[in-house]
């Protein structure tokens, strides 16, 4: 592991981040450890560069942050061009030299090491304690859902929780043990935040919200601590209770729009200031698709056939794929449209509608009949967390905390499907067929968002069925791969260098 005391200062001016403040990542706010923050502008600019070094590219900024979890069925790429990382991965037969995988290690690290710095000497700092302890509740919130991704991801990693020397080795922990170090820090973080709705910045509802994704998650594989369904419930509800979320922005605006009424935490992006988004736009556009000013899509990301075909039939399956592909005709403003099963088109799949746009049309610019332009760097902000996520958790962990859906849990899912365009579930359900449909719908109003489909088919060992319905045409997963072996990550190649004692993940 790449141990580092300070994080290097990047190339980031006068970005609009955290709540609309003009922010710079520099110097100041750089810790070591023989200095500390004085006033609370240092701290306030550590804390700005904790969400960079989790935002940029090498972190969560570009497709690169999901590789490992091209393995869902929501999730797969193109045969041949320049994708091998992820068509690894969506064969089930990624390694530790993996490339692109090594982002969705370093910019978890990267942010922890910050946050260690941050809670390791905000009380130093010559300030009040409110805006020191807002400082500190957003550290012990970021380290928190860090290690949150990372231990979905790569099963066992070290639990540094302070600043170590640059020589020491620590040990990968028990899954058990990340995940109790998880829950204190996002619990600290709640007594630390505060209610109000910034844009860019956690409240405590969002650790509640993290924290109930954590106890469900739990209750799978592989710790299958089932008792934690109820907890899971608990901190849902206090967020549902809370009355300051909603579902009242459309589908499709989610998607073109920032800091909607019902995104609870989301990363914030800007261009001009040196850190674009690149998972809309460019990304999720067929290599078919020419704009009339000349560029073109970068077939990166859309979803496996099977998957698309299982969509119900609503208006957010409407605003979710894209089924009509626009090919540019030899005039170069003119444009032929054809379906995504021709055999006029590269890939022969549908793609993703919803994450086209960006933020009101920075990544894709056009018309029902045209393409305008295509641009892979984006303004819109990514959402961590958004509300229906907090009600479908409730839903499913309180029908499995009481042996029974309840009354609440089926308001909390109808909501969604109202908003969907689809009818009520059924009543009547029995615990597990209400489950299965929580997680079906789970699939679809999160499809191809950063992992939330894998992580249900991880925690509820989903992969034998998904791999039965995968159509034949996807890529090929090699004779004899041992699916069990699938569901978590390698330790990346230059880590298990570094860390000699360290023992690779089974299967690699």
């Amino acid at each position: 592991m790449k141990t580092r005391y300070s994080i290097v200062a990047s190339i980031v001016s006068m970005m609009v981040f955290a709540g609309c403040q003009s922010l710079t990542e520099d110097p100041k706010g750089t810790l070591t450890p023989v200095t500390y923050f004085k006033t609370q502008s240092d701290l306030d600019a550590s804390v700005a560069a904790m969400y960079v070094r989790l935002a940029r590219d090498g972190g969560w900024g570009f497709t690169s942050k999901e590789t490992s979890y091209f393995g869902s069925d929501d999730y797969t790429t193109d045969p041949g061009l320049n994708k091998q990382d992820q068509r690894d991965f969506d064969k089930l037969a990624g390694g530790s030299t993996n490339q692109s995988m090594v982002a969705q290690w370093q910019g978890p690290w990267e942010t922890i090491y910050q946050a260690n710095n941050v809670i390791a000497n905000f009380d130093k700092v010559n300030s009040t304690p409110e805006l020191k302890n807002a400082a500190a509740g957003q550290a012990y919130f970021l380290r928190g859902l860090c290690y949150y991704y990372l231990v979905r991801t790569f099963g066992q990693v070290p639990i540094i929780l302070g600043t170590i020397d640059v020589n020491e080795r620590p040990p990968r922990e028990e899954i058990a043990k990340v995940y109790a170090a998880i829950i204190s820090d996002l619990q600290t973080a709640k007594t630390m935040l505060g209610t109000k709705l910034e844009q860019g910045k956690p409240n405590k509802y969002a650790a509640s919200s993290i924290l109930a994704d954590v106890y469900l998650t739990m209750a799978g594989w592989p710790l299958n601590q089932v008792s934690n369904y109820a907890l899971a419930a608990a901190e849902a509800k206090t967020v549902i209770d809370a009355n300051v979320y909603n579902l009242n922005t459309a589908y499709d605006k989610v998607f073109t729009t920032n800091n909607s009424t019902e995104s609870i935490f989301a990363l914030q992006y800007n261009v001009s200031g040196g850190l674009p988004n690149r998972r809309f736009g460019s990304s999720n556009i067929p290599l078919d698709e020419v704009a009339v000013d000349g560029s073109s899509g970068w077939d990166d990301v859309y979803p496996e056939i099977a998957f698309f075909e299982k969509a119900p039939e609503c208006s957010r399956t409407d605003l979710t794929f894209y089924t009509t592909l626009k090919l540019r005709q030899p005039d170069k403003t003119t444009f032929k449209l054809v379906p995504w099963n021709s055999s006029e088109t590269h890939a022969k799949h549908p793609y993703y509608k919803k994450f086209r746009a960006g933020l009101n049309g920075d990544g894709v610019k056009e018309t029902d009949t045209q393409l305008l332009s295509i641009q892979p760097s984006t303004n819109k902000a990514t959402d961590i967390m958004r509300y229906p996520l907090v009600l479908l958790n409730f839903a499913e962990a309180s029908a499995m905390a009481g042996g029974a859906p309840t009354p609440e849990g089926y308001a909390a899912i109808n909501l969604v499907r109202k908003r969907a365009g689809l009818p009520d579930l059924p009543g009547g359900l029995a615990q597990t067929a209400f489950r299965d449909a929580v997680v079906f719908e789970r699939a679809y109003e999160f499809a191809g968002e950063f992992g939330v489909r894998w992580f249900d088919i991880v925690r509820l060992q989903l992969l034998p069925k998904i791999i039965a319905e995968r159509n034949p045409v996807e890529n090929p997963i090699p004779a004899g791969t041992n699916i069990s072996q699938k569901y978590i990550a390698p330790i990346p190649y230059t880590e298990m260098v570094r860390n000699p004692a360290w023992k690779q993940n089974d299967g690699y």
